[in-house]
């Protein structure tokens, strides 16, 4: 396995630029793995191509105003932070630009009287900050939209789902989860009359979500761990569904992480309970996701997966073909391109059965 085999061309002006209004208008490539087939569809006709009894897993994190901008105290020269990851209240890493100067000890000064001052510096221009008031972050900081989009984003709820979770814990994405962005009230709605459920996780979005794989053998590459959450009623949900034989449905490959990394811990840990072992049954609880899915990989709870487009030679592009085989895909992605799909963030969308 090569990292060059998930590589493909895409033309710069399919890379969407801004969101499609209203949300579900989005266009929805449909792949029926067993049957090898593909159909052109829209996203607002999710509740006829799913069945009555399926589980959509769906992430609820909530994407931070994670950049800022502000100057070193002691040269006044410009830095930007994007925060990655809380690792202890008011403390993050983050990325930090330009690298150079942020040293530990090393003040950065934003308005509204937020300061960051240096602890740590790591590789790769990953820096560790502890803020004097984390609070001042939600009026001083930016929504971090992907590199590949230049045009500005007028509203930056936009980049959330409307699922997206208010309590502190479920603030901490650096990009959104993005398959959940072409849900509307209006067609959970519509969903849950055609009997299909819902169970929310938590999946706090990293840097890897942009990150090429820069290694000529994917295995070789290591994925930044990324904080998931599963609480009890989502995990009594899944278990049931498996125990009942009915598709789990993951939104986005957030989703696929998290469930099959609660499910590898789950078979790791076993249980006592024979029933509950021989069904995988996952546990609540929160960790470290650092799983990285390659084709090979067997997926113990995903049944099918909604998703949108990804960047070449990524390990969300690896993820999907481990799912559903790389020629496949991209197959897939080259019918797409023909038929005009909009690509990455705010494009189409997969589902994949």
């Amino acid at each position: 396995m090569r990292t060059a085999d998930f590589d493909y061309q895409l033309p710069r002006e399919l890379i969407a630029q801004t969101p499609v209004e209203p949300r579900d208008r989005s266009r929805l490539l449909m792949m029926d793995r067993t049957r090898d087939v593909l159909a052109h569809r829209l996203f607002h006709e999710l509740p006829s191509l799913l069945r009555s009894g399926d589980l959509l897993v769906l992430n609820d994190s909530r994407v931070i105003p994670a950049r800022l901008h502000g100057r070193r105290a002691d040269t006044c020269g410009q830095v930007e932070l994007l925060l990655l990851r809380r690792e202890a209240p008011g403390v993050w890493q983050c990325l930090g630009r330009p690298g150079r100067g942020l040293r530990p000890g090393a003040r950065i000064v934003f308005d509204q009287g937020l300061e960051a001052r240096v602890i740590d510096a790591y590789a790769d221009g990953l820096r560790l900050v502890e803020l004097n008031d984390e609070a001042l972050v939600e009026r001083v900081g930016h929504v971090p939209l992907p590199p590949y989009i230049h045009t500005p984003l007028g509203d930056p709820e936009r980049y959330q789902t409307i699922y997206a979770g208010h309590t502190e814990d479920k603030k901490g994405s650096a990009a959104a989860p993005t398959a959940g962005l072409h849900f509307t009230p209006e067609l959970m709605e519509r969903l849950g009359g055609a009997g299909v459920e819902m169970a929310f996780v938590t999946l706090h979005v990293g840097l890897d979500t942009f990150r090429p794989v820069d290694e000529d053998d994917p295995r070789e590459h290591k994925l930044h761990t990324e904080f998931w959450q599963v609480e009890p009623d989502a995990a009594a949900a899944v278990n049931l569904a498996k125990r009942e034989g009915r598709r789990i449905v993951a939104v986005g490959t957030t989703s696929v992480r998290v469930l099959e990394q609660a499910a590898l811990l789950a078979e790791q840990q076993g249980h006592t309970d024979k029933l509950a072992y021989e069904h995988k049954d996952i546990q609540a609880g929160a960790g470290w996701a650092d799983l990285f899915i390659l084709p090979g990989h067997r997926f113990r709870l995903v049944d099918a997966l909604l998703t949108n487009f990804h960047l070449p030679r990524s390990s969300l592009l690896m993820l999907v073909s481990a799912f559903a085989g790389r020629e496949r895909v991209l197959a897939a992605y080259a019918e797409a391109i023909r038929e005009r799909y909009r690509f990455y963030s705010f494009g189409d969308a997969m589902l994949l059965v």
